[in-house]
């Protein structure tokens, strides 16, 4: 049985995905804002480094896989691009960074980061705000989203999780990553029926606007088996499962992009990789 540390633990996908892991017989280190093993606020750097310190203590410097599900999303009536940049994006990469040691003392171990089909289904996310998080610079991440006005939020939301996913795509295939023995993957979930949904739903234009969206199989998706999907990249069996951002949304993301992907890599973008595979900096031995 592993140890495994869980963030967004009480509540939604988080908390189905540390349950599934408990009764599997594993040890879980829940992080939440809510009542939790470890209690931290990860919308600031001190409850980052509160939590990631808290984390190493706990685990004894051996992590067998982590999950990043705490997570923001837009809420009704209220302008919060702040808080759901600092939460998703730099409440991820900073975690990992300091817990990459242990997850590297680890036998094979797994992260699934929370990514979101929001990646590909919201229009128009600036990509200045989304290089400006890939940079480490929240500020000017949030200038460029207050230009969107009442929907800054909503492009907040969508701009942290194309960074947190680009974040993994980049780093999952380094020497510090897959070269240390570590699988770095992300997961994209749809429209899931978590306590953040539900509170979408309560308000009248907001609950227009979801059942609007197009799924093509109807409907909405299950925490419990969202957290199966989990449980799974983070089983032997995902080995082989390296940089992937794995799409659970009902068939949103292939109604959009159904013609877009896959697609071919342009030879200009195949000669950095080259020299860095020549260098042996983005591929294990």
């Amino acid at each position: 049985m592993g140890t495994y540390v869980v963030t967004g633990s009480a509540s939604g996908m988080g908390k189905a995905t540390a349950e599934r892991l408990r009764a599997n017989g594993h040890t879980v280190i829940g992080v939440d804002i809510q009542p939790a093993d470890v209690v931290a606020d990860l919308s600031t750097p001190a409850g980052r480094r509160a939590a990631a310190d808290a984390v190493r203590s706990a685990c004894g410097g051996r992590l067998d896989g982590a999950v990043l599900a705490a997570g923001l999303g837009p809420t009704p009536g209220r302008e919060q691009p702040a808080l759901i940049t600092q939460v998703n994006y730099f409440g991820v990469v900073e975690l990992l960074a300091a817990w990459r040691p242990a997850l590297a003392a680890g036998d094979r171990a797994k992260v699934v980061v929370f990514s979101s089909n929001s990646t590909t289904t919201i229009p128009a996310i600036p990509g200045r705000a989304i290089r400006a998080l890939l940079a480490g610079d929240g500020d000017k991440a949030v200038r460029a989203l207050r230009l969107f006005g009442k929907a800054a939020s909503s492009m907040a939301y969508g701009a942290s999780k194309v960074a947190v996913s680009r974040w993994v795509r980049e780093h999952a295939v380094t020497r510090d990553w897959a070269g240390a023995g570590i699988r770095l993957n992300a997961i994209a979930p749809g429209a899931i029926l978590t306590p953040l949904l539900e509170k979408q739903l309560s308000t009248p234009a907001e609950a227009k606007a979801i059942h609007s969206f197009p799924v093509p199989i109807g409907g909405f998706g299950d925490p419990g088996k969202l957290a199966d999907w989990v449980v799974f990249m983070l089983s032997d069996a995902a080995d082989f499962l390296c940089g992937s951002v794995l799409f659970v949304d009902g068939g949103s993301d292939a109604y959009f992009r159904a013609t877009d992907w896959p697609a071919s890599v342009p030879a200009w973008r195949l000669v950095p990789y080259l020299r860095r595979f020549k260098r042996n900096e983005s591929f294990s031995q």
